[in-house]
């Protein structure tokens, strides 16, 4: 009887947080028209900025999202959230891959929110992975789907998360590691930046390490399949690759201390950095120079002779 008791009480306190955690949710409404003034991220790193003694020099540029790069907008969806248009905020099957890997593991080996999850978080909410804040964002997250458009969500994900230490939106962070507008990222740039979405604060799209130039390969591989592949051996490749994308970077010393890697092919080419061009395997052979344009004649003068004009030399 005492156990039942004590059963009982548990779950009406966790029935009263949850209802609690319920009617205290944010509206969410005005972000249809409104861009959000700041975020929590953006006062968490301040506050840790503050408690550090560094200071807090914030870089954010908003973009609507007609100015973003389709080649970012891409990336990014099929890095973070191939099924962003299909799913209500929360990819049920994404979800079961991940939590039959962490309870196979017992980590959290595998991720598996959505943007319209991570908008949510990156909003209201903090980096913790506690039960309570996970269900906070799944609340939060249905409640985005509920008020605004899919594109809405996706302008607002793309501007408000970080991209590096003190970094927010595409923009500022296209003009911060490559000099160029978030409109005009080419394909190899926005994959570096979608790769390192998972941890920008580690992992730097202007020096990339190795797993950073692993993560983007692996993601213009992804960007060019138009059809996805069907073969046993192409799926159990994607879904290896699939299983890296997800695996979370966590800041520690081994990810910090990744050196960049050398860049050995012209996989990055901005504007002022063209690959160069491979040589003409033939030689050149010397061409004859071009022959002398005919000298002007001279007016006749009344009773001079003709003066000889000189002799071109033969060519053989």
């Amino acid at each position: 009887m005492k156990v039942w008791r004590v059963f009982i009480a548990a779950l009406a306190f966790t029935l009263t947080v949850l209802f609690a955690i319920y009617a205290t949710q944010p509206d969410v409404r005005p972000l249809a028209r409104r861009n959000p003034e700041t975020t929590a991220f953006i006062e968490l790193r301040a506050r840790q900025a503050a408690a550090s003694g560094k200071p807090d020099k914030l870089l954010r540029r908003w973009a609507p999202f007609s100015r973003i790069s389709p080649n970012l907008q891409r990336a990014v969806l099929v890095t973070e959230d191939a099924a962003f248009y299909g799913h209500h905020g929360v990819d049920l099957d994404e979800l079961r891959k991940s939590m039959e890997m962490n309870l196979e593991r017992f980590s959290f080996a595998r991720g598996g929110s959505t943007i319209t999850q991570q908008l949510a978080k990156n909003l209201y909410l903090s980096p913790n992975k506690d039960p309570l804040r996970k269900y906070r964002e799944l609340l939060i997250a249905r409640s985005l789907e509920a008020a605004l458009t899919k594109q809405r969500i996706f302008e607002l994900y793309l501007n408000v998360i970080e991209w590096g230490d003190r970094i927010y939106g595409a923009d500022a962070a296209a003009r911060a590691y490559f000099g160029v507008s978030a409109g005009g990222l080419s394909v190899e740039q926005s994959a570096l930046l979608a790769g390192a979405i998972a941890n920008p604060r580690v992992m730097r799209p202007e020096a990339p390490s190795r797993r950073l130039r692993a993560r983007q390969r692996m993601i213009l591989r992804r960007m060019s399949y138009g059809v996805r592949p069907t073969d046993p051996r192409s799926l159990a490749e994607e879904a290896e690759e699939d299983a890296t994308l997800k695996t979370p970077v966590g800041d520690t010393p081994d990810e910090r201390d990744d050196k960049p890697e050398p860049e050995t092919t012209p996989q990055q080419a901005t504007p002022e950095t063209k690959p160069a061009t491979k040589p003409d395997p033939l030689p050149t052979l010397p061409q004859a120079p071009p022959p002398e344009p005919p000298r002007p004649q001279p007016f006749p003068v009344p009773g001079a002779k003709p003066v000889p004009q000189p002799q071109q030399p033969q060519k053989n």
